[in-house]
């Protein structure tokens, strides 16, 4: 007897997403399995936000699907974290950091929604992962950029998704939060969860990421790092970005020296 097929974790098919009739992914094809820390690479423009928003419904598609575990979105999203790009959250709104947290457990609260003392010891272990316990009652706002970050982070954390969905998370911050942020989402990796991180450093990608998505619009290539970091991808999918030469060569100088 043939065991069981099972599906991929998220599958895309031939997803396209238009904003005023322009078209900002087109075509989109993609399969990927559980365990997975995926980077999302492109040049500005390219749709990398578009699609993790696309995936969760948060913008309207004009074509093709997505399903998550063979199902779509909407009976699967409380297995679903995303974690926006930080310049889209009005950080003057009064909440403190252990209310944002908390966020992450409305959907496993009742139907009144008021956090459990079991609710709450997850946030707490949540933020003391991110290093940012001591911050639990300080108000969002009074927190750094980088701080800011490391708590939607937790929130995230905090839903116990098997999916996550990350635009930007390095965006901003200095290089002791980008390790830790680095080091939680391997964490998450090796416990069979999947993630996928929008990222805009092409030196570091080769470092922090298992496979890579090449995104221009449509799928450039998909794959292991070490094989789709390569000069002629890259340069198919930035084209003839001059400003990205010398960060493309710098990229590439650093995997030849690790070998």
């Amino acid at each position: 007897m043939a065991p069981p097929v099972v599906p991929p974790v998220l599958e895309i098919h031939d997803l396209t997403v238009a904003y005023r009739r322009k078209p900002v992914l087109w075509g989109v094809d993609l399969a990927v399995g559980p365990g997975q820390l995926v980077g999302i690479i492109g040049p500005n423009g390219a749709g990398k936000s578009t699609l993790i928003k696309a995936c969760m419904g948060l913008t309207p598609v004009q074509g093709g699907w997505v399903r998550f575990w063979g199902r779509p979105f909407s009976e699967v999203c409380s297995r679903v974290g995303y974690v926006p790009q930080r310049e889209t959250v009005d950080w003057d709104f009064p909440v403190s950091v252990m209310d944002v947290v908390l966020m992450g457990r409305y959907g496993r609260m009742g139907l009144f929604r008021r956090p459990s003392r079991a609710d709450r010891e997850v946030a707490r272990a949540c933020l003391e992962q991110v290093q940012l316990l001591p911050y639990a009652d300080r108000q969002i706002s009074n927190l750094s950029g980088g701080q800011q970050q490391r708590v939607f982070l937790a929130r995230a954390l905090a839903q116990e998704a098997d999916v996550y969905f990350m635009d930007e998370p390095f965006a901003g911050v200095d290089a002791a939060t980008e390790a830790s942020i680095v080091a939680v989402l391997r964490t998450l990796r090796d416990r069979g969860c999947t993630l996928f991180v929008v990222h805009h450093d092409l030196p570091t990608a080769r470092q922090y990421f298992d496979r890579l998505l090449l995104l221009n619009l449509n799928v450039v290539a998909f794959g292991p790092t070490a094989e789709v970091f390569t000069a002629d991808l890259l340069q198919r999918t930035y084209g003839g970005r001059l400003t990205l030469l010398s960060e493309v060569a710098q990229a590439l100088g650093a995997q030849g020296g690790s070998r």
